[in-house]
């Protein structure tokens, strides 16, 4: 029997790499899996070596005061690998541990192929790091065509697979009228999936519901969470007294959710193109630690955070990055674009124009063939 061991370092990975492994299911049951996953992958009957958020890690200063445990988790984890022995090891996102267990992994083992999904973001910062990762990657599947370039020039295999999360899939209806009264409007509200991201934006967007529910009447939020932080959230606003506030985790009920929105306030990141797929309008909001963020405007070449504003090369997608993240800034901004119903379109549309150049709408099977063509 064939095996692959699938290594993710934080929830966007795992959710990214089920739903490949659930395309590769289902044209091959005859593969054995282990992983460093979370509940995306545990949905699928594969067992983790432990849980993520021993991995996850945001920011420089975090990494830094962890440094000697993530090399300890590092060296843990390549060990349980090699012992497994799978014919690949797939790696997706998390580039700053899980290409560095790779690295280990193919010193040891040279045998083992190592895939990568979802390419370092070399266009960003740091494009030597591509010379390098020749020596340790078979195969990189790139979710943005523009990056193809980069790796071409390295001569290493790659394949722009399109983004999974952008794939139309058709899912059960669910009738939200139980779940949202009196067919009031939707605001989404995407605080992290990381507890270091919910600890900082989660008090910055209580206040921001505060500020709107003192102008509109006529306003549901829905806070989209992980299972695992779902309660905490849940009762973090029940704690504060809202009558229009619910947190939900389930990806069907957040899909529709979702898609019913009239807005979305999301922290940036991957989910953003979730927004921009379902075709709501939204701002992207972010705050770090001080010392990282100086370290970051530094290192990076790009003018945005927003991939989608990066692609344009202009500002489609209000961000409210740092000290402009405060609920304040959030509100006012919200405030306005709810009130020009031509910016909101102007944004949906010219969005649209550029998450179409990162679809393809077989990303999942491109992968999981590419997987399966190297077993």
């Amino acid at each position: 029997m064939k095996k692959i061991f699938i290594l993710t370092g934080e929830p966007s990975g795992d959710k990214l790499a089920s739903k490949v492994i659930t395309k590769l299911k289902n044209s091959n049951s005859d593969i054995e899996y282990l992983s460093v996953g979370g509940e995306y992958l545990k949905a699928l009957g594969i067992k983790s070596l432990y849980d993520l958020k021993e991995v996850t890690y945001l920011g420089f200063t975090r990494v830094l005061f962890n440094i000697f445990k993530i090399k300890k988790k590092i060296n843990e984890t390549a060990d349980k690998i090699i012992e497994f022995n799978p014919d690949i090891l797939f790696s997706v996102d998390s580039p700053d541990f899980t290409l560095r267990v790779a690295e280990k992994v193919k010193k040891i083992n040279s045998n083992i192929k190592n895939i990568h999904f979802v390419a370092p973001q070399v266009w960003v910062w740091r494009e030597r790091r591509i010379k390098h990762l020749k020596s340790f990657l078979d195969h990189v599947l790139l979710l943005f065509p523009f990056e193809k370039k980069y790796f071409d020039k390295e001569n290493i295999q790659s394949t722009f697979t399109g983004h999974p999360l952008l794939e139309d899939n058709d899912k059960d209806k669910i009738d939200l009228s139980q779940i949202i009264k009196n067919h009031k409007k939707i605001i989404s509200i995407f605080p992290g999936s990381r507890q270091s991201e919910i600890n900082v934006l989660l008090p910055i967007l209580i206040d921001f519901v505060k500020m709107m529910n003192e102008k509109y009447k006529d306003i549901f939020f829905v806070f989209h969470s992980t299972s695992q932080h779902n309660q905490s959230t849940q009762d973090r606003l029940i704690k504060e007294g809202f009558k229009n506030c619910g947190s939900i985790s389930d990806e069907i009920i957040k899909s529709q959710v979702l898609k019913s929105s009239t807005f979305a306030v999301s922290k940036s990141g991957t989910i953003s193109l979730e927004i921009c797929n379902a075709k709501v309008p939204s701002i992207i909001i972010y705050k770090m630690n001080i010392i990282n963020f100086f370290i970051v405007k530094m290192l990076v070449k790009v003018k945005f955070a927003n991939i989608i504003n990066i692609a344009a090369d202009e500002k489609i997608i209000p961000e409210l990055l740092q000290s402009n993240c405060n609920s304040k800034n959030i509100f006012d901004t919200v405030d306005k674009l709810l009130e020009d119903k031509q910016s909101l379109q102007n944004q949906v549309n010219k969005s649209q124009e550029i998450i179409s150049n990162f679809k393809t709408n077989q990303s999942s099977e491109i992968a999981a063939s590419i997987l399966s063509n190297n077993l």
